[in-house]
């Protein structure tokens, strides 16, 4: 990635945010708590439950700052392709270890970018039950700090208009959680030392939709 690519990238990710508001207020009324505790500034990873295809537009257009998230390469078909990457979106090959997209994804945080990741690495339940490797992996390499980030209501029920999605000017809450830290700063990336920071990291992000779903007063399903 050369220095114009990645400038390209950031403004991208900006232009996403906007388009991200736009569409985010429309279409829904997201209730955001807790974006003051985003850092303003430097890297930062946020890690986001998955259960329904708008919890990554959801975040692009209710962060405090530009996202650049890995999504999967399914997604960059058609139209979308182009698109996606010129909102500085990261194509990620789930099926092994897509060497392209750990550069790109550490390239962001080294510019102090924000990334954000599906720590559960497929849509789901949405519960943090089980995380893959590799939200620990570029938290212990970078040192960034995680947020974590629960998305409630977007799945409760599906919408009269378009089944797929959830019923539009429907309340979608958006619940920030304190930053945290793994490692020692070193970056260590041990077997030992991811399965402990993944053990931490799962921890974590647990009791935050925990805690997120008695703020906004919904129940686990």
């Amino acid at each position: 990635m050369t220095e114009s690519d990645s400038a390209a990238s950031e403004r991208g990710a900006a232009v996403g945010r906007r388009i991200g508001i736009g569409l985010m207020y429309t279409l829904w009324r997201p209730r955001v708590l807790g974006a003051w505790r985003v850092p303003q500034a430097g890297p930062v990873i946020l890690a986001v439950n998955h259960a329904h295809n708008i919890d990554g537009p959801m975040l692009m257009g209710t962060a405090p700052r530009p996202v650049h998230f890995l999504i999967k390469k399914e997604a960059f078909v058609g139209p979308l392709d182009p698109f996606l990457r010129g909102i500085g979106q990261l194509k990620v090959d789930r099926s092994g270890a897509d060497r392209t997209a750990v550069t790109g994804a550490l390239a962001v945080l080294k510019q102090g970018g924000a990334l954000g990741i599906f720590p559960e690495g497929t849509r789901g339940e949405g519960d943090f039950a089980a995380l893959r490797g590799g939200l620990a992996y570029f938290a212990l390499r970078s040192g960034a700090p995680v947020v974590p980030v629960a998305v409630l209501g977007s799945s409760d029920r599906p919408g009269r208009v378009i089944r797929a999605l959830p019923p539009l000017r429907g309340r979608v809450d958006v619940v920030f959680g304190d930053p945290c830290t793994v490692g020692d700063g070193s970056g260590r990336r041990t077997r030992k030392a991811l399965d402990e920071a993944t053990v931490r990291l799962q921890e974590r992000l647990a009791g935050h939709l925990t805690e997120a779903r008695r703020l906004t007063g919904r129940a686990a399903p």
